[in-house]
């Protein structure tokens, strides 16, 4: 390794891309092409910085591997802040061995790291946590290390364990300090800042308050009925109900406990339900269906009593009942979720964290543009999605496969 390319790798590290690119700007040799990719990778002109890091790995040819691992992870890291989910993840994981077994830890460990943040994006909390466990992060520099507890910072979030998400923040802050990166510091600070804002709405018997992240953890583990809108399902104490796949019955729980703790007339109950402004017998009927599903889904959370106009949720103990909403309304809140983190969404990629197809995807984004709350830049497979932050509050709740208290 010559002179100026180690000096253009010190600037890196140390979050200087400018400084990198003035010693190497000039100069087609791999090792080259490889660092102006990375530098590129952090002045956000990710398109530019995928061409150089591939054409490096071309140009280190295979009897370099451990050049061309580290491309490939740098790649990878690319792919990720393009949201372009696509790519295999075996890829990774097979230059993440050649790096071990070459003895360059740190970037196994950050081939690791940037799979983590993979599954984070795609909602796979479970192996996203497994994933982390198995790292041993006293090996890590303290770049990498902020960024692991940044990761376990995010799934104790989406998991709703406040007191370990702060712990990890305070970890990722030390390290990020001592890092000395300004990017990476102003990342630790905005992952800071969710704690404090409006993570959900509580409804209860007409009144609406927003809660932050803290306090949605203390009305779930107090042990009063609520109907989460936010994961769509019934909670009271460790016992949870998921109603995300039964929407009628969804509707049915939430206009119930709005109600509470008085009844809901028949025709209202089929107005939010079936949407319907004219009910006849045949809606009544299916009302009656829908109610008697509720009840055994309920049980022993709560009953649904009959009465005189309608019907009424009843808790046993006398419980409380609150409807816990999203901090945004509509059917779109978990795509304005993930694209409120302010970086620009593929149709692909979003699918994939959606778990939807690319259809439902493309109408809902078409909604959302045409109501000014998203835009498009780019053409055909080059297309990406962004929407204006929306700041004020946190939609962790809202992202995809968020885990329910156990």
């Amino acid at each position: 390794m010559d002179s100026m390319i180690a000096a253009a790798a010190r600037a890196l590290m140390a979050g200087d891309a400018l400084g990198a690119l003035k010693r190497v700007s000039l100069r087609d040799d791999p090792p080259a092409l490889a660092l102006r990719g990375i530098a590129m990778a952090q002045l956000g002109e990710h398109p530019r910085a995928r061409e150089l890091l591939r054409r490096a790995a071309r140009g280190f040819g295979t009897h370099e591997e451990l050049a061309r691992a580290r491309c490939v992870v740098a790649e990878a890291e690319v792919a990720l802040a393009m949201r372009d989910l696509r790519g295999s993840p075996r890829t990774l994981a097979a230059a993440s061995a050649t790096l071990g077994a070459r003895a360059d830890h740190a970037n196994a460990l950050h081939a690791r790291l940037i799979a983590v943040r993979r599954l984070l994006l795609l909602g796979r909390l479970d192996e996203a946590a497994s994933t982390l466990e198995g790292l041993d992060l006293r090996a890590l520099p303290p770049s990498l290390r902020a960024v692991a507890e940044l990761a376990a910072a995010e799934v104790a979030l989406r998991s709703l364990r406040t007191a370990a998400a702060q712990a990890a923040w305070g970890r990722a802050r030390d390290a990020a300090e001592r890092a000395g990166v300004p990017a990476l510091m102003a990342e630790v600070a905005e992952a800071r800042d969710a704690l404090d804002r409006p993570a959900a709405r509580r409804v209860q018997a007409g009144h609406e308050q927003p809660l932050r992240l803290e306090e949605v953890e203390a009305l779930l583990g107090s042990g009063a009925l609520v109907v989460d809108a936010c994961r769509r399902g019934l909670r009271a104490g460790a016992a949870w109900r998921p109603l995300a796949r039964r929407p009628v019955l969804f509707a049915l729980a939430c206009a119930l406990a709005e109600a509470w703790p008085g009844d809901v007339d028949r025709d209202a109950l089929i107005a939010h339900a079936f949407r319907t402004r004219r009910p006849d017998e045949t809606h009544r009927a299916r009302l009656r269906v829908e109610i008697g599903r509720l009840r055994a889904v309920a049980a022993p959370l709560a009953r649904i009593e009959a009465t005189a106009r309608g019907f009424a949720l009843v808790p046993p103990d006398e419980r409380g009942v609150v409807v816990l909403r999203p901090p945004i309304d509509g059917e779109q809140a978990s795509l304005l979720a993930l694209l409120a983190d302010g970086a620009a969404w593929s149709t692909s990629a979003l699918a994939l964290a959606l778990g939807a197809s690319q259809r439902t995807v493309q109408r809902a984004l078409v909604d959302l543009e045409a109501a000014g709350r998203a835009r498009s830049i780019g053409r055909a497979r080059a297309q990406r999605w962004l929407a204006p932050p929306l700041a004020g509050f946190t939609t962790i709740l809202l992202l995809p496969a968020a885990l329910p208290l156990t």
